[in-house]
Order: C-alpha cells, then sequence, then structure tokens
C-alpha cells in the first residue's frame, strides 16, 4: 500500500466505454469497496470510479498503420497508438499505482510501463491472437501483432485471467500464460423466480446484430417449426445494415418480432417474462467456437431454459445443470428438430433448474477469481 493512501491505488484501464461494458463495471463496482480505483477508458465515469480519466473519442485503439504492419514494427505501432498515447498523457500526472488492472490485450504494455508497486493483472477476456480470424487481412497482418504482444507483455503480468477454460487452455499451450478463468457471468438477481410455461413457448434472444451470430438460422428454425413457439429479438445495432435487413425480414412475421435493445440493469427483468435463451453461434473462429458469452449467464439469471448450439465451453455447463438442450449443429434445420421436441413440462423443468443454479453462476462467485489475484498484487506491493 502506498504511504499516502488508506486503500490500495487500482488503477482499471480498458479500451473500452466503461460505463458500458458489462465485464469491466463488474471490477469497478466490486473492487471500489476496498481500493481507490482510478478508471482510464473511453466514455463517462462508471459508478464507483474515484477518479475516470477519458480518452477521447477520436483517439481509437485500433488504428495500425498498415506499411507498419506489413514491416512488422510492432513496438512503433504499440506505442504510436493513439489510444496509447491519450491514455499516457491522462496519467502522466498520477501518482504511482499500487496495482493495474488491464483488461485486453492492448493495455497491458501501457499497463506494465506505469511500473505499479505491486504489478499487473491481465484479464484478457477472449483469445486475442484470433479474435478476427474469420477474415484473412486481420489473420495475416494483425494476428502476428497480437502475438506479439503476447509474448512481449501478457507474459509479464503478475497473473492473468480469461473468460473460459478452452480460452485458457490455449494461452498455455501458446504463449506459456498461465490464466484462471472469470466467466462472463451475469449479477445475481435472487428476486426472480421462474414464470409459468407460455402458449406459445416464447425464446428470445438478446445481443449485438452481427453477420457472424447465426441469428438468420435461428429466425428460419422458428418459422419453419411445427411446434408452438415464438421468437423475441433484442438486438444492438452493431451492423445496421444487417439489423435492417433481420427488420425487414420479419416485418410480417406472426412468430419473430425485433424490439429495440433494453438498458443491461433492466435486461434480466426483461428477458424474465420469456420461457427459452436461445444462442446458437456458428465456429466460424476460435472464439466462437470456445464462446461462453455473457447473454448465456443473463438468460440464466433470468430463469430461462436455454437452447444452444454444441459449444464446448457452454454445452459443459448446460449439461453440468441441465438448463436445456444443446442441438446437433449449428443450422437452420438442426436448430428447427430442436424447437420440434420440446414440450412444456420440459421447458418448466429447465426454468427451474437455472433457478436452482442462479447463485452458483453469477458474477458473485466469478468476481473472487478476480479478487484474489489482485489482492495478492497489492499485497505484494505494500511490503
Amino acid at each position: 500500500m502506498s504511504a499516502s493512501a488508506t486503500r490500495p491505488r487500482l488503477l482499471i484501464l480498458s479500451f473500452s466505454p466503461i460505463e458500458r461494458d458489462a465485464r469491466v463495471l463488474k471490477q469497478v463496482t466490486h473492487f471500489a469497496e476496498r481500493y481507490d480505483v482510478v478508471t482510464c477508458g473511453y466514455g463517462g465515469a462508471p459508478a464507483g470510479s474515484s477518479r475516470h480519466l477519458q480518452i477521447a473519442d477520436d483517439a481509437p485503439w485500433s488504428e495500425r498503420r498498415r506499411e507498419w504492419l506489413v514491416l512488422r514494427q510492432y513496438s512503433r505501432i504499440y506505442w504510436h497508438s493513439a489510444a496509447i498515447r491519450a491514455a499516457q498523457t491522462l496519467l502522466r500526472d498520477e501518482p504511482r499505482f499500487d496495482v493495474v488492472l488491464a483488461n485486453d490485450i492492448d493495455t497491458v504494455g501501457l499497463a506494465l510501463s506505469l511500473d505499479p508497486r505491486g504489478g499487473v493483472h491481465a484479464d484478457l477476456h477472449e483469445y486475442a491472437p484470433r479474435l478476427n480470424e474469420e477474415f484473412t487481412t486481420w489473420r495475416l497482418f494483425v494476428a502476428p501483432y497480437v502475438r506479439w504482444q503476447c509474448r512481449r507483455f501478457a507474459r509479464r503480468a503478475s497473473s492473468v485471467t480469461t473468460v473460459g477454460q478452452g480460452i485458457a487452455d490455449e494461452y498455455r499451450r501458446v504463449f506459456g500464460i498461465e490464466a484462471s478463468v472469470a466467466t462472463n457471468a451475469a449479477p445475481h438477481q435472487p428476486n426472480l423466480s421462474p414464470t409459468p410455461v407460455g402458449s406459445p413457448i416464447r425464446i428470445v434472444h438478446s445481443g449485438a446484430a452481427l453477420r457472424n451470430r447465426g441469428i438468420d438460422e435461428i429466425i428460419a428454425a422458428v418459422e419453419a417449426s411445427t411446434a408452438s413457439v415464438s421468437l423475441d429479438l433484442y438486438l444492438m445495432p452493431n451492423d445496421v445494415g444487417y439489423l435492417d435487413g433481420i427488420r425487414a425480414a420479419v416485418a410480417g412475421s406472426s412468430r419473430v418480432t425485433l424490439h429495440e435493445p433494453v438498458p443491461y440493469a433492466e435486461l434480466a427483468a426483461t428477458l424474465s417474462s420469456y420461457d427459452l435463451g436461445i444462442h446458437v453461434i456458428p465456429p466460424v473462429s476460435f472464439n466462437n467456437r470456445w464462446a461462453l458469452p455473457n447473454k448465456f449467464f443473463d438468460y440464466v439469471q433470468a430463469r430461462l431454459g436455454i437452447i444452444i448450439g454444441p459449444s464446448p465451453e457452454m454445452a459443459r455447463t448446460l449439461t453440468e445443470h441441465d438448463l436445456g438442450v444443446v442441438t446437433n449443429g449449428f443450422g437452420a434445420d438442426d436448430i428447427r428438430q430442436a424447437l420440434d421436441a420440446l414440450t412444456p413440462e420440459r421447458v418448466a423443468a429447465w426454468k427451474q433448474h437455472a433457478h436452482a443454479a442462479s447463485a452458483s453462476l453469477s458474477a458473485e462467485q466469478q468476481i473472487m477469481v478476480w479478487d484474489a489475484a489482485v489482492a495478492a498484487i497489492a499485497e505484494r506491493g505494500a511490503r
């Protein structure tokens, strides 16, 4: 602990709008109880931060000069990044931190350069070197740069976490990085209970409107199913053109309804009026294959049964708690077959199992992984 503070100074660093970033917000909220939390990222000040250093929107973290990528001038790319330089300016006059919690690979080098007393915890989220591998240009030019960051920076972190065991295994296999797992679990909703199964069985999907998320296949399966089912979609406008296409496609549907997205604080209550949450994400990339996303846990907290594709991490958790059904594949017909086999009795049982698992699969349990890691670093800094 620094001599000038009664509590350890913790910098939470993220190249994201922290006030809207569910995973980082959990960190801010939790650590504000026992640390002097300073945040640095885009957007306004998140609740719980004692001081927020706001990176301007015109200083993007993803800007990389193509010629430098081709020439593999990775150190030059990193330290000339607009986001890095903006954050350095904001942090220049800050007293030394006891701990820095760096979110995602792009912040780790900057965190290390601040030389915090105890060290750096790197929360790497997904598997960064294969994040956008479905795009050839990214795979050929950006991925080597990200691998360089993993070797140069992530290996030097005092501790590391990621979102799932399959991803942690890959960091260990490729880079020798020992990562613990802190899933993207949602906050516990103790006041919610399973609602009676409706007729039709009401299915919901919430999340990003992205072309690689399998939303078209889900819609086609619902339209083709012989079961009495309906589908409601709450989609963020990540790809406006794609979202407009979905809106046009379901405009005359009697089964599928597209809604405006709701604030995260209202999501669990909104979802709880449904019967099943669905997320069948095609394995078009390594991270899609090993996905264990927020929405899976949002569905648990809303006390819904769950339909997923054969994604290993989700399937393991779903099977362990008997939360729903795993489709045979990721196509529309695979999903349709699962829908055709639904009965109100099965869905009601899954909703009860979600209720039973809601505490153990909550963010409050997963946060303790970060808690232990940051506490160990802070203790080391106090010596």
